[in-house]
């Protein structure tokens, strides 16, 4: 099963990639000095990105007090959030909200209002990219029928789906998806709030990939990368089969950023913001997780 996902990932990551114009030949004539390294923006990137993920933090802290759980402090909100992200590396999208919903239950709050604001900040923070990321389908579309399809679409889809019936139906069908039970009511006020919140948020990731390539050296526009960035997240994101994307979430950034910095310096941003956004989430989530075990360890001997 491993190797049937592996295979479907690397074979849709290659079509997408081959579809920008990139071969072998390419491959193998990337320079290493592509970059034009300026520490400054780079350490400015990697906090402003560790700043997106705490706001994505306490955007589900939020929607747990909203559902009626309890008020959690923003420092164990950041903290289980971040350990459960680790459960994004797995294969599948169930393991992350699998994960923080069992961390959550050891600080009070209830499995099910875990997973259920889990599940409701994976699907406003996915609509709140595809609102970031319309600039890279007019971009990506010039000259194509759909250019100004694709845009209405969404924008539509997110002001129809804030309607108050539309809300409850579209929640629903988006816990069926996730194999959940929703929550006993929902307030489309709250998915007002919620989706704005998640706005900012992209906001944030979207700024800080942008200090990120700049830090590189790359002279990418603002609206460019940001709009780049949220559209091959949502993309790599439906790719199921692909854990936190990857592969395929890079193919799409070399797709749409050939046109803007070139082939080259498109594979080599791709590659790099892969491993830009890994050690900028994991490597404080391990910190985390080592201090949680050694704190129940703590506990449990005292007991």
């Amino acid at each position: 099963m491993r190797l049937a996902q592996a295979t479907a990932t690397v074979a849709v990551t290659w079509f997408i990639v081959t579809r920008a114009g990139l071969s072998l030949e390419d491959l193998r004539q990337l320079e290493s000095g592509v970059f034009d390294i300026r520490p400054g923006l780079l350490l400015a990137s990697c906090a402003t990105l560790f700043a997106g993920y705490m706001s994505t933090a306490l955007i589900w802290a939020r929607i747990v007090r909203d559902l009626g759980g309890p008020r959690l402090p923003a420092h164990d909100a950041v903290r289980l959030f971040m350990i459960g992200n680790l459960g994004r590396y797995v294969p599948g999208k169930v393991w992350q909200i699998a994960a923080l919903a069992a961390l959550a239950r050891q600080r009070g709050v209830p499995a099910m209002t875990a997973t259920a604001a889990a599940i409701l900040g994976q699907g406003t923070g996915l609509g709140a990219a595809m609102a970031i990321g319309l600039g890279a389908a007019w971009q990506y579309g010039a000259g194509e029928a759909w250019r100004w399809g694709v845009p209405a679409l969404i924008l539509g889809g997110i002001t129809v789906g804030l309607l108050p019936p539309v809300f409850d139906a579209v929640s629903r069908l988006w816990f069926r998806v996730a194999k959940s039970d929703p929550p006993a009511s929902l307030s489309y006020r709250d998915g007002v709030r919620w989706i704005f919140l998640s706005i900012g948020s992209w906001i944030v990731y979207a700024v800080s990939f942008w200090l990120f390539a700049r830090g590189l050296g790359l002279e990418l526009g603002l609206l460019t990368g940001a709009s780049a960035f949220a559209a091959a997240y949502v993309l790599g994101y439906l790719v199921v089969f692909a854990p936190a994307g990857l592969g395929v979430r890079e193919g799409f950034l070399i797709a749409l950023l050939t046109s803007t910095i070139g082939v080259g310096a498109a594979t080599a941003l791709a590659a790099a913001s892969r491993l830009w956004t890994t050690v900028v989430e994991v490597v404080p989530a391990a910190a985390f997780w080592t201090r949680h075990l050694a704190t129940n360890g703590v506990t449990h001997s005292g007991e």
